[in-house]
């Protein structure tokens, strides 16, 4: 099957490292995807988080779009109850004048953080979400009823539309919603364990054309590692596997080197957290990892995978998406 893959980068924070060079190291990325022919880049935000450097996804989109020529950059996503909604629209409105037909908008519903970072960003989380949506969407389309307070506002910049729009979701909840507002729809598999088939399956017989979209566009994000054996592949995921059992067994730290990691000694509690979530990562050689991103791509229906990758090394990092580049047969145009 011939299936457009993309990039989802949470720029880690490695052991060993700083967040300085953690946000350097999306330029890389985001060049070696515009080389190799991804689809687009996108950018996830979050709060909070040692191990994450991407709170400021429309800074990283701005940085990287302007180190790429063709690869498509955006949010994955803005999370829309941390922002006012006018705001979002003149952000990415100026984006996308400055990057004509390369900006994509995802949109969330969820914080992206814990509920005191949340309280600090004024955050409504998530409880007022659809009336949001619905403001920002009246503020780019001039939408506002006559009388209404925001309707004589001027949206600047002017004569520039705002990008593509997606909605993010991780339980189906938004899918409807996305088909009905005529948007993208992406669904984030790389640590949901809902199925996003139904999801998928809602938001295509909700669908409505609009301006942005013909006709339905669902994404879906998966968790990917690619070493040139099953072996290494294994042995680098122990980063991943660790950071997340510690995340969520209240032990934050940056991302740690799979050496320590395999040294580390888990709680039967951190144990269990790892045998739930590891069996949504997808982990392997090259033919092991295509074929299993391409069994979830049929299965669920996507249209396009985005694919995250946590290692601790950001040159095995890069090396990941190669080999996921070559195993699909990607070319830049």
């Amino acid at each position: 099957m011939s299936l457009p893959l993309s990039i989802l980068d949470l720029a880690p924070v490695p052991e060993g490292t700083s967040s300085p060079q953690a946000l350097q190291n999306i330029v890389s990325l985001a060049r070696l995807g515009d080389e190799l022919g991804f689809t687009r880049v996108w950018y996830a935000e979050h709060h909070g988080m040692p191990s994450i450097a991407s709170s400021s996804p429309e800074v990283l989109i701005a940085t990287a779009a302007a180190a790429t020529r063709r690869i498509h950059v955006g949010s994955g996503g803005v999370m829309l109850p941390n922002h006012v909604p006018l705001r979002v629209v003149e952000t990415y409105r100026t984006l996308n004048g400055l990057h004509p037909g390369r900006i994509d908008l995802g949109i969330g519903r969820a914080g992206g953080s814990d509920g005191r970072t949340l309280s600090a960003l004024r955050s409504t989380d998530g409880n007022y979400f659809p009336q949001e949506m619905a403001e920002m969407l009246a503020f780019e389309q001039g939408s506002f009823p006559a009388g209404h307070p925001f309707a004589p506002i001027r949206v600047v910049p002017e004569a520039v539309s705002l990008p593509p729009v997606y909605l993010l979701g991780s339980s189906g909840a938004s899918a409807a919603a996305a088909g009905d507002l005529g948007v993208g729809y992406s669904f984030a598999a790389h640590f949901s364990a809902t199925p996003p088939a139904p999801a998928f399956a809602a938001y295509r017989a909700a669908f409505q054309p609009s301006a942005q979209f013909e006709k339905p566009h669902a994404i879906l994000a998966l968790s990917a590692l690619v070493a040139p054996t099953e072996d290494e592949a294994q042995f680098l995921n122990g980063s991943q596997a660790l950071s997340w059992a510690l995340f969520h067994s209240g032990e934050e730290r940056k991302l740690v080197s799979p050496e320590i990691a395999a040294a580390r000694e888990l709680t039967p509690p951190q144990q269990a957290i790892i045998d739930k979530q590891g069996k949504l990562w997808i982990v392997g050689d090259p033919q092991q990892v295509k074929a299993a991103i391409e069994m979830q791509a049929e299965a669920a229906g996507a249209d396009e995978v985005i694919v995250t990758t946590t290692i601790w090394d950001h040159e095995l990092r890069l090396r990941s998406y190669r080999l996921l580049a070559q195993a699909f047969g990607l070319k830049a145009s």
